[in-house]
């Protein structure tokens, strides 16, 4: 498997040297692009003085005035990759011979239905019973047995009763109750320990119960919240929005992207010492970008290591039904916490919109809180208040998600069918991509574990790293926006992540159906050997 840099030269002892030095290179940079924002934030103060036409002309709000730290934001899942493959995709439908490729493939995010992934029928079924609850009338419901099964029927009518058969209508602030209730009973019987349906509260997708937590646990400039390297763009962002401080530790690419505990220790005495108070720790569990999953015993560590250092656990599960190797199945946060008998504070998120439900646009998940002082609840229920109610209809599907049809319903076989349908897809085109990148000169990669992702590591040539840099480019960038302009293929670089200083990386989804699956391995593969080849010393 891949090896680090550090790792190939020198025992242990060396790694931490390394780690501690990226470590000081990335928050240096952080702090250079906060240092640079607030300067440029007092010089546009300083400028944008009332009545002023030259800095504001005749508008209230423009760059100067905004919010500075949205201007500090950036989400590379949807950065310039993918906002010039909008433009090209444009191109292709009105001069469809204007490129050299027929199609833009999206493979810079986890959208499994935009790539052809078959939506589950029972879902869909209560979803529409729901949305026009004139099939469920007495006039219409023997012409609705004939179109539908009797437990999808029986499922949106149980749905209904819990809204006042209306999805248009706001619901309680942390979600339906009962949606609640079955995600608990789901979380009871996947880790054997009790769940409280008062501390699971429903939320538009898992992105927007992440940001609510870091909401929370950030009150000044000063609070750093400890991220994964490489990370979900997501929590970057977040905290850039609420002015917070980004501590990063880093992943062993070397060891399947494992969690060091000496880095997590030499990251934090390093900010801690710097002034910044720490807070929380990120752990992204299967991995994104990376396809990793922690093994139990690493988890263990890492409840133990925010136990002696009183650091809240914000555990991002939402792939952990994304696993594709039996040595390695995936454990709950929720589960080791409650083996070791921990105080540790918890927050664990979970999404519809991974996994093999892959219903992204309807936005729905959850996160349960654990440990977490009735108070501070309270308080939590407030802030979901503001924002009234969860999507209803992602609520639901939230319940199909932790309580899907049982043995014995009529849907039960159907349902199972689809998602091993998609599982073991899933699980071939993973291989499948890995061999093919593993195959290739100048790169390597893991093979995915689990989510949805692969995060080759590319040896790019010295020319072309200087030609990039030259230009004022990240050089995996530009090998990014190459491989779109000639292919097609929309990727996001390892820059958008974090990655060590000196590699180079990119995520790739392994989500293009499989009847079109040799075409894309076959478009990378020519852009990469063409690359290289024109990049290469030539002996």
């Amino acid at each position: 498997m891949l090896s680090l840099l550090a790792v190939k030269r020198g025992a242990a002892s060396a790694l931490a040297l390394v780690s501690t030095s990226v470590h000081t290179s990335y928050t240096a940079s952080l702090r250079a692009l906060s240092t640079t924002a607030a300067s440029k934030q007092g010089a546009q103060a300083n400028a944008a003085t009332p009545g002023s036409e030259t800095a504001t002309g005749d508008k209230v709000l423009t760059l100067e005035s905004m919010n500075p730290n949205i201007l500090k934001m950036e989400y590379a899942v949807r950065g310039a990759i993918p906002i010039r493959a909008e433009k090209l995709k444009e191109q292709l439908k009105t001069n469809p011979g204007s490129l050299p490729f027929k199609q833009i493939t999206p493979c810079n995010i986890g959208n499994p239905q935009q790539l052809e992934q078959k939506p589950l029928t029972f879902l869909r079924q209560v979803s529409a019973l729901m949305e026009y609850t004139d099939l469920l009338s007495p006039q219409m419901i023997d012409t609705t047995r004939k179109l539908f099964p009797e437990d999808a029927i029986e499922r949106a009518r149980r749905n209904l009763s819990f809204i006042g058969n209306a999805v248009g209508a706001y619901t309680h602030s942390l979600g339906i109750f009962e949606v609640r209730q079955d995600v608990a009973h789901f979380i009871e019987s996947r880790d054997g320990f009790p769940s409280n349906p008062d501390h699971v509260c429903l939320t538009s997708g898992a992105s927007g119960a992440v940001e609510r937590v870091i909401d929370m646990l950030v009150s000044s400039p000063e609070v750093g919240i400890m991220i994964p390297i490489p990370q979900y763009p997501l929590y970057t962002a977040t905290l850039a929005h609420v002015n917070a401080q980004a501590v990063p530790y880093y992943l062993q690419e070397d060891k399947d992207w494992q969690l060091s505990i000496s880095d997590l220790e030499n990251s934090l005495a390093e900010a801690r010492a710097k002034g910044t108070d720490v807070r929380a720790l990120v752990v992204i569990n299967p991995g994104n970008p990376t396809g990793g999953c922690l093994l139990e015993s690493n988890i263990v560590e890492i409840v133990r290591f925010c136990e002696r250092h009183r650091l809240v656990i914000m555990a991002d599960e939402v792939y952990q039904t994304n696993i594709y190797t039996e040595t390695n199945p995936f454990v709950s946060f929720k589960k080791v916490v409650s083996q070791l008998g921990s105080a540790v504070e918890l927050f664990s998120f979970h999404s519809i919109s991974k996994g093999m439900v892959g219903e992204c646009g309807r936005r729905g998940g959850y996160y349960e809180a654990v440990n977490i002082d009735d108070k501070v609840m309270d308080q939590l229920l407030k802030l979901a208040s503001v924002s009234l109610c969860p999507n209803v209809l992602g609520q639901m599907a939230v319940g199909i998600m932790v309580n899907p049809p049982r043995p014995g319903d009529p849907s039960h076989a159907q349902y199972m069918a689809e998602i091993e349908a998609v599982y073991e897809s899933m699980k071939r085109r993973a291989k499948r991509l890995a061999k093919a990148f593993n195959s290739l000169p100048n790169m390597s990669c893991n093979d995915a574990q689990g989510a949805m992702y692969l995060f080759p590591r590319v040896e790019l040539p010295l020319a072309f790293v200087e030609e990039a840099k030259a230009k004022g480019q990240q050089p995996d960038l530009m090998y990014c926006m190459q491989m779109l302009e000639t292919t097609g293929i929309s990727v996001v670089p390892g820059s958008g992540f974090g990655q060590y200083p000196g590699t180079f990386h990119f995520r790739s989804t392994f989500l293009p159906p499989e009847n079109l699956f040799d075409d894309f391995i076959d478009g990378f593969k020519r852009f990469h050997l063409g690359l290289i080849g024109r990049y290469s010393p030539k002996i």
